[in-house]
Protein backbone atom coordinates (compact mmCIF):
# COMPACT_ATOMS: atom_id res chain seq x y z
CA UNK A 1 0.00 0.00 0.00
CA UNK A 2 2.76 2.42 1.11
CA UNK A 3 4.66 1.60 -2.20
CA UNK A 4 1.51 4.24 -4.41
CA UNK A 5 2.86 7.11 -2.06
CA UNK A 6 5.97 8.98 -3.15
CA UNK A 7 8.71 8.50 -0.51
CA UNK A 8 9.34 11.48 2.16
CA UNK A 9 12.31 13.59 1.94
CA UNK A 10 14.78 13.77 5.03
CA UNK A 11 16.17 17.19 5.68
CA UNK A 12 19.62 16.78 5.59
CA UNK A 13 20.44 19.28 8.24
CA UNK A 14 17.92 17.16 10.70
CA UNK A 15 21.15 15.36 12.42
CA UNK A 16 24.67 15.05 12.20
CA UNK A 17 26.04 11.56 11.91
CA UNK A 18 29.62 13.07 12.96
CA UNK A 19 31.61 11.04 16.10
CA UNK A 20 30.27 12.66 19.29
CA UNK A 21 27.22 14.00 17.86
CA UNK A 22 23.80 13.20 19.79
CA UNK A 23 21.71 11.43 17.51
CA UNK A 24 18.48 13.40 19.86
CA UNK A 25 18.23 16.63 17.60
CA UNK A 26 17.44 20.03 19.17
CA UNK A 27 13.93 19.67 17.49
CA UNK A 28 13.26 16.56 19.71
CA UNK A 29 14.53 18.60 22.90
CA UNK A 30 10.81 19.93 23.34
CA UNK A 31 8.79 16.44 23.61
CA UNK A 32 5.74 17.03 25.04
CA UNK A 33 6.42 19.61 26.99
CA UNK A 34 6.33 22.60 24.42
CA UNK A 35 3.41 21.01 22.91
CA UNK A 36 1.71 18.44 25.11
CA UNK A 37 1.87 20.06 27.62
CA UNK A 38 1.40 23.21 26.84
CA UNK A 39 -2.27 22.43 25.29
CA UNK A 40 -3.11 20.87 28.65
CA UNK A 41 -0.93 21.77 31.40
CA UNK A 42 -1.42 19.80 34.63
CA UNK A 43 -4.52 17.90 33.11
CA UNK A 44 -2.24 14.18 33.53
CA UNK A 45 -3.58 12.38 36.37
CA UNK A 46 -2.33 9.17 38.22
CA UNK A 47 -3.66 5.70 37.00
CA UNK A 48 -6.13 5.57 33.84
CA UNK A 49 -9.85 5.36 33.70
CA UNK A 50 -11.71 2.88 30.57
CA UNK A 51 -15.20 2.54 29.73
CA UNK A 52 -16.78 -0.63 29.43
CA UNK A 53 -19.66 -1.25 26.63
CA UNK A 54 -22.64 -3.69 27.63
CA UNK A 55 -20.25 -6.25 29.45
CA UNK A 56 -17.19 -6.27 27.27
CA UNK A 57 -13.99 -3.96 28.21
CA UNK A 58 -13.03 -1.59 25.76
CA UNK A 59 -9.24 -1.44 25.23
CA UNK A 60 -8.40 2.87 25.41
CA UNK A 61 -8.77 4.71 28.32
CA UNK A 62 -11.04 8.14 29.15
CA UNK A 63 -8.91 9.91 31.03
CA UNK A 64 -7.05 13.33 30.96
CA UNK A 65 -4.13 11.83 29.80
CA UNK A 66 -6.01 10.18 26.78
CA UNK A 67 -7.99 13.20 26.01
CA UNK A 68 -4.68 15.15 25.73
CA UNK A 69 -3.55 12.62 23.21
CA UNK A 70 -7.13 13.03 21.34
CA UNK A 71 -6.29 17.09 21.10
CA UNK A 72 -2.82 15.95 20.13
CA UNK A 73 -4.23 13.63 17.33
CA UNK A 74 -6.94 16.33 15.84
CA UNK A 75 -4.02 18.98 15.41
CA UNK A 76 -2.05 16.17 13.07
CA UNK A 77 -4.81 15.93 10.55
CA UNK A 78 -5.72 19.47 10.51
CA UNK A 79 -1.65 19.86 9.35
CA UNK A 80 -1.68 17.38 6.73
CA UNK A 81 -4.78 18.72 5.15
CA UNK A 82 -3.64 22.64 6.01
CA UNK A 83 -3.50 22.88 1.56
CA UNK A 84 -7.36 21.94 1.44
CA UNK A 85 -10.40 24.37 1.32
CA UNK A 86 -11.98 22.09 4.74
CA UNK A 87 -9.53 20.56 6.82
CA UNK A 88 -11.67 18.69 8.51
CA UNK A 89 -13.50 16.45 6.45
CA UNK A 90 -13.37 15.83 2.25
CA UNK A 91 -16.93 14.71 1.63
CA UNK A 92 -18.83 17.46 -0.35
CA UNK A 93 -21.46 18.48 2.68
CA UNK A 94 -23.48 21.48 1.59
CA UNK A 95 -23.43 24.59 3.59
CA UNK A 96 -27.79 23.91 4.08
CA UNK A 97 -26.32 20.41 6.12
CA UNK A 98 -28.78 20.52 9.04
CA UNK A 99 -27.79 17.28 11.12
CA UNK A 100 -24.24 15.81 11.04
CA UNK A 101 -23.09 13.06 13.35
CA UNK A 102 -19.46 12.37 14.69
CA UNK A 103 -19.24 8.93 16.14
CA UNK A 104 -16.33 8.42 18.50
CA UNK A 105 -16.12 12.06 19.12
CA UNK A 106 -13.40 11.63 22.04
CA UNK A 107 -12.11 14.86 23.04
CA UNK A 108 -15.15 16.19 21.19
CA UNK A 109 -12.58 18.67 18.83
CA UNK A 110 -13.85 17.44 15.86
CA UNK A 111 -17.26 17.84 16.58
CA UNK A 112 -17.30 21.79 17.61
CA UNK A 113 -15.01 22.78 14.85
CA UNK A 114 -17.57 21.51 12.48
CA UNK A 115 -20.45 22.96 14.51
CA UNK A 116 -18.79 26.51 14.13
CA UNK A 117 -18.39 25.71 10.82
CA UNK A 118 -21.87 24.84 10.07
CA UNK A 119 -23.75 26.94 12.48
CA UNK A 120 -27.39 26.46 11.04
CA UNK A 121 -26.86 22.39 11.84
CA UNK A 122 -27.16 20.11 14.52
CA UNK A 123 -23.69 18.82 15.58
CA UNK A 124 -24.10 15.61 17.52
CA UNK A 125 -20.94 14.16 19.10
CA UNK A 126 -21.25 10.66 20.65
CA UNK A 127 -18.87 8.74 22.47
CA UNK A 128 -19.36 5.83 25.28
CA UNK A 129 -17.80 8.67 27.71
CA UNK A 130 -18.73 12.21 27.97
CA UNK A 131 -15.93 14.69 26.35
CA UNK A 132 -14.71 17.12 29.20
CA UNK A 133 -15.43 19.75 26.90
CA UNK A 134 -16.28 22.92 29.21
CA UNK A 135 -17.47 25.15 26.15
CA UNK A 136 -18.88 24.31 22.77
CA UNK A 137 -21.58 26.44 20.58
CA UNK A 138 -25.27 26.10 20.70
CA UNK A 139 -25.20 24.06 17.70
CA UNK A 140 -23.09 21.36 18.95
CA UNK A 141 -24.80 18.58 21.83
CA UNK A 142 -22.66 15.44 23.14
CA UNK A 143 -24.37 12.73 23.79
CA UNK A 144 -22.97 9.31 25.40
CA UNK A 145 -24.52 6.04 24.08
CA UNK A 146 -23.57 2.78 22.40
CA UNK A 147 -23.85 3.30 18.44
CA UNK A 148 -24.25 -0.70 18.36
CA UNK A 149 -27.53 -0.71 20.42
CA UNK A 150 -30.33 0.67 18.36
CA UNK A 151 -30.23 4.44 17.29
CA UNK A 152 -33.16 6.49 18.60
CA UNK A 153 -32.57 9.91 16.40
CA UNK A 154 -35.57 10.97 14.87
CA UNK A 155 -33.75 13.05 12.28
CA UNK A 156 -31.86 11.79 8.98
CA UNK A 157 -28.39 12.75 9.18
CA UNK A 158 -26.74 14.62 6.27
CA UNK A 159 -23.47 13.50 6.84
CA UNK A 160 -21.70 10.91 9.74
CA UNK A 161 -18.20 11.37 10.47
CA UNK A 162 -15.78 8.75 12.12
CA UNK A 163 -12.02 8.69 12.99
CA UNK A 164 -9.49 6.66 14.96
CA UNK A 165 -12.28 4.03 15.77
CA UNK A 166 -9.58 0.92 14.79
CA UNK A 167 -10.37 -1.68 17.81
CA UNK A 168 -13.68 -0.45 18.45
CA UNK A 169 -15.62 -3.11 17.00
CA UNK A 170 -15.07 -6.75 15.75
CA UNK A 171 -16.17 -7.45 11.97
CA UNK A 172 -19.83 -7.97 12.54
CA UNK A 173 -19.81 -5.31 14.63
CA UNK A 174 -18.35 -2.74 12.21
CA UNK A 175 -20.82 -4.26 9.52
CA UNK A 176 -23.89 -3.39 11.75
CA UNK A 177 -22.47 0.04 12.04
CA UNK A 178 -22.42 0.59 8.62
CA UNK A 179 -25.98 -0.44 7.99
CA UNK A 180 -27.13 1.84 10.29
CA UNK A 181 -25.14 4.58 9.30
CA UNK A 182 -26.84 4.24 6.00
CA UNK A 183 -30.26 3.85 7.07
CA UNK A 184 -29.84 6.77 9.45
CA UNK A 185 -28.20 8.92 6.18
CA UNK A 186 -30.39 11.31 4.10
CA UNK A 187 -30.83 9.96 -0.10
CA UNK A 188 -27.59 11.71 -0.58
CA UNK A 189 -25.77 11.97 2.37
CA UNK A 190 -22.16 11.25 2.93
CA UNK A 191 -20.41 9.20 5.61
CA UNK A 192 -16.66 9.56 6.00
CA UNK A 193 -13.77 7.83 8.07
CA UNK A 194 -10.07 8.31 8.68
CA UNK A 195 -8.03 5.63 10.39
CA UNK A 196 -4.37 4.86 10.84
CA UNK A 197 -2.27 1.41 10.28
CA UNK A 198 -0.49 0.96 13.21
CA UNK A 199 2.07 -0.89 11.93
CA UNK A 200 5.30 1.33 11.37
CA UNK A 201 7.57 1.97 8.40
CA UNK A 202 10.33 3.51 6.32
CA UNK A 203 11.32 4.54 2.68
CA UNK A 204 14.98 4.41 3.05
CA UNK A 205 15.60 1.10 5.55
CA UNK A 206 16.67 3.25 8.47
CA UNK A 207 14.00 1.05 10.16
CA UNK A 208 15.69 -1.80 11.25
CA UNK A 209 13.91 -5.67 11.98
CA UNK A 210 15.47 -4.91 15.47
CA UNK A 211 13.95 -2.29 16.02
CA UNK A 212 10.76 -2.08 18.69
CA UNK A 213 8.81 0.36 15.85
CA UNK A 214 9.84 -2.07 13.39
CA UNK A 215 7.76 -4.94 15.45
CA UNK A 216 5.17 -2.70 16.85
CA UNK A 217 2.38 -3.71 14.22
CA UNK A 218 3.48 -7.27 13.88
CA UNK A 219 2.89 -7.58 17.88
CA UNK A 220 -0.32 -6.08 18.33
CA UNK A 221 -2.27 -6.58 15.31
CA UNK A 222 -2.29 -10.27 16.55
CA UNK A 223 -2.81 -9.84 19.52
CA UNK A 224 -5.47 -7.31 19.30
CA UNK A 225 -6.97 -10.61 17.16
CA UNK A 226 -7.05 -12.65 20.41
CA UNK A 227 -8.65 -9.82 22.25
CA UNK A 228 -11.49 -9.51 19.59
CA UNK A 229 -10.33 -6.07 18.67
CA UNK A 230 -8.92 -6.34 14.98
CA UNK A 231 -7.04 -3.20 14.11
CA UNK A 232 -6.92 -3.54 10.57
CA UNK A 233 -9.94 -1.15 10.34
CA UNK A 234 -7.97 0.89 7.75
CA UNK A 235 -7.53 -1.98 5.66
CA UNK A 236 -11.10 -2.95 5.51
CA UNK A 237 -13.42 -0.37 6.26
CA UNK A 238 -13.63 0.57 2.34
CA UNK A 239 -14.93 -3.28 1.63
CA UNK A 240 -17.40 -3.05 4.29
CA UNK A 241 -18.72 0.66 3.51
CA UNK A 242 -19.81 -0.38 -0.33
CA UNK A 243 -21.35 -3.42 1.23
CA UNK A 244 -23.27 -1.60 2.97
CA UNK A 245 -24.64 -0.33 0.02
CA UNK A 246 -22.78 3.50 -0.40
CA UNK A 247 -21.69 4.78 -3.93
CA UNK A 248 -19.44 6.98 -5.00
CA UNK A 249 -16.49 5.90 -2.44
CA UNK A 250 -13.18 8.29 -2.40
CA UNK A 251 -9.85 7.15 -0.84
CA UNK A 252 -7.33 9.77 0.21
CA UNK A 253 -4.05 7.75 1.26
CA UNK A 254 -0.99 9.06 3.76
CA UNK A 255 2.25 8.78 4.88
CA UNK A 256 2.64 10.53 8.55
CA UNK A 257 5.88 10.74 9.86
CA UNK A 258 6.78 10.26 13.28
CA UNK A 259 9.03 13.26 14.14
CA UNK A 260 10.02 16.05 12.78
CA UNK A 261 12.49 14.62 10.28
CA UNK A 262 10.84 15.30 6.48
CA UNK A 263 12.10 18.29 4.36
CA UNK A 264 9.09 19.80 3.58
CA UNK A 265 7.73 21.67 6.14
CA UNK A 266 4.11 20.78 6.14
CA UNK A 267 5.05 16.94 6.96
CA UNK A 268 7.96 18.42 9.72
CA UNK A 269 5.08 19.85 11.32
CA UNK A 270 2.48 16.79 11.02
CA UNK A 271 5.82 14.42 12.13
CA UNK A 272 6.16 17.16 15.76
CA UNK A 273 2.78 16.58 16.52
CA UNK A 274 2.74 13.21 15.44
CA UNK A 275 5.76 12.43 17.89
CA UNK A 276 3.98 14.49 20.52
CA UNK A 277 0.71 12.37 20.15
CA UNK A 278 2.34 8.62 20.66
CA UNK A 279 4.29 9.96 23.68
CA UNK A 280 0.82 10.79 25.23
CA UNK A 281 -1.14 8.24 23.59
CA UNK A 282 0.82 4.94 23.92
CA UNK A 283 0.75 3.99 27.58
CA UNK A 284 -3.16 3.88 26.69
CA UNK A 285 -2.92 2.23 23.21
CA UNK A 286 -0.86 -1.22 25.06
CA UNK A 287 -1.27 -1.09 28.58
CA UNK A 288 -4.70 -2.97 28.62
CA UNK A 289 -3.86 -4.98 25.94
CA UNK A 290 -0.64 -6.25 27.06
CA UNK A 291 -1.60 -6.90 30.56
CA UNK A 292 -4.71 -8.85 29.18
CA UNK A 293 -3.39 -10.78 26.55
CA UNK A 294 0.34 -10.12 26.56
CA UNK A 295 2.65 -13.30 24.93
CA UNK A 296 4.13 -15.27 26.69
CA UNK A 297 1.74 -14.47 29.31
CA UNK A 298 0.10 -11.09 30.28
CA UNK A 299 2.94 -8.32 31.07
CA UNK A 300 3.03 -6.56 34.76
CA UNK A 301 2.34 -2.74 34.16
CA UNK A 302 6.26 -2.37 35.26
CA UNK A 303 7.01 -4.09 32.21
CA UNK A 304 5.24 -2.50 29.88
CA UNK A 305 6.42 0.86 31.28
CA UNK A 306 10.24 -0.57 30.92
CA UNK A 307 9.07 -1.53 27.01
CA UNK A 308 7.35 1.93 26.34
CA UNK A 309 10.40 3.63 27.76
CA UNK A 310 12.28 1.63 25.00
CA UNK A 311 9.69 2.43 22.43
CA UNK A 312 10.46 6.27 23.21
CA UNK A 313 14.01 5.95 22.78
CA UNK A 314 13.65 4.93 19.27
CA UNK A 315 11.05 7.65 18.49
CA UNK A 316 13.75 10.13 19.58
CA UNK A 317 16.37 8.88 17.39
CA UNK A 318 16.52 11.09 14.47
CA UNK A 319 18.56 8.09 12.29
CA UNK A 320 15.00 6.48 11.96
CA UNK A 321 13.32 7.99 9.46
CA UNK A 322 9.61 5.78 10.39
CA UNK A 323 5.95 7.09 9.41
CA UNK A 324 2.54 5.54 9.76
CA UNK A 325 0.17 4.87 6.98
CA UNK A 326 -3.48 6.09 7.32
CA UNK A 327 -6.21 5.95 5.31
CA UNK A 328 -9.45 8.35 4.50
CA UNK A 329 -12.72 7.01 3.21
CA UNK A 330 -15.76 9.35 2.60
CA UNK A 331 -19.13 7.55 0.28
CA UNK A 332 -22.29 8.80 -0.42
CA UNK A 333 -25.77 7.06 -0.09
CA UNK A 334 -27.49 6.63 -3.28
CA UNK A 335 -30.54 8.81 -4.24
CA UNK A 336 -33.88 7.59 -3.84
CA UNK A 337 -34.24 7.43 -7.94
CA UNK A 338 -30.53 6.00 -7.72
CA UNK A 339 -31.05 3.06 -5.05
CA UNK A 340 -34.40 2.34 -7.68
CA UNK A 341 -32.54 2.25 -10.52
CA UNK A 342 -29.99 -0.23 -8.83
CA UNK A 343 -32.58 -2.51 -7.31
CA UNK A 344 -34.09 -2.65 -11.10
CA UNK A 345 -30.46 -3.67 -12.08
CA UNK A 346 -30.28 -6.34 -9.30
CA UNK A 347 -33.69 -7.69 -10.68
CA UNK A 348 -32.85 -7.99 -13.87
CA UNK A 349 -29.44 -9.58 -13.03
CA UNK A 350 -31.16 -12.09 -11.18
CA UNK A 351 -33.85 -12.86 -13.32
CA UNK A 352 -30.97 -13.22 -16.02
CA UNK A 353 -29.32 -16.20 -13.98
CA UNK A 354 -29.56 -19.78 -15.95
CA UNK A 355 -32.27 -21.55 -13.47
CA UNK A 356 -30.18 -24.21 -11.60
Amino acid sequence: MTDKLPQIAVDPDFYSLQPGYSTEPEDFQSETTSIASAIHKGRIENGRRYQATKTEDYWGPSDEQQFEAFEIGHMVYLVLEHNQPNPLFRAPISQSAKNILDIGTGQGNWAIDVADLYPSATVRGVDIFPPPAVWMPPNCIFEVDDVLREWTWRESFDFIHLRMMYGAFNDDGWAQLYKQAYDALEPGGWIEQMELDIRVYSDDGTLKPDHLLYNWGPMFVPMAERAGRPLRTHETMRGAIEKAGFIDVHEEKYKIPLGPWPKDPLLKEAGHLQFAHWNAAMEGWVMWMLTHFGEPEPWTKEEVQVYLAKVRGELKDSRIHAYEPANRVWARKPTKEEAEARAAAKEAEIKAEPSA
